[in-house]
């Protein structure tokens, strides 16, 4: 249990208490919410890093990174979706899930003949993507509550649209990676079963 391993470990516990920042209303609770996944989503830097500069990488943590990152953008697209009465968020949140459930299938079928799948540039890319987007998500909903904010005309309409905008890029680049992945490891469905 090394350093990098510590980190994405405390994402793990990082992230139901995001969700319930999220979802439990109390003053400023999705201020809570953005500084917990900040936080939260800086371990998944740090532990890569520390990881590869240290030379520190190990299977565990190639299983458990993708894992903590999987849980933390869900959590926040569930969160999103129980805040937003936006039905292209249950949309995105099944996208994302699907291609989840794909590329771990795949990852299994490969660790069964001791390949242990590492996140791809792909699959970083569309981690960034999904994270950028939840924070300014984040971010927009808790500026929405004040004076200032209202005043300006059409704010919150564009703000509204910029961050499905974001969360939509998020989930596309979350599909595209899904399907480089699948394509990738494409053999593991061609071989017979014993």
């Amino acid at each position: 249990m090394n350093l990098p391993n510590k980190l994405t470990l405390l994402r793990c516990i990082l992230t139901p208490i995001f969700l319930a920042l999220m979802v439990i209303n109390f003053p400023h609770h999705y201020a809570a919410a953005l500084v917990v996944f900040i936080l939260a989503s800086l371990t998944d830097l740090w532990d890569g890093k520390i990881a590869r500069e240290r030379g520190l990488v190990t299977n565990l943590g190639k299983f458990l990174d993708p894992l903590a990152d999987k849980a933390l953008t869900t959590a926040a697209y569930l969160g999103l979706m129980h805040v937003i009465s936006n039905r292209s968020l249950v949309w995105a949140l099944f996208l994302v899930l699907v291609r989840e459930f794909a590329v771990t299938s795949v990852r299994l079928m490969a660790a069964k003949d001791g390949v242990v799948v590492a996140a791809s540039f792909f699959g970083k890319l569309k981690t960034v993507l999904q994270m950028v987007s939840i924070i300014f998500s984040l971010t927009y909903l808790e500026i929405k509550r004040y004076t200032f904010f209202c005043d300006i005309p059409h704010l919150k309409d564009i703000c509204a649209v910029a961050a499905l905008v974001l969360l939509w890029i998020g989930v596309v680049a979350t599909v595209v990676s899904g399907i480089q992945y699948v394509w990738q490891l494409r053999k593991y469905f061609k071989e017979t079963a014993d």
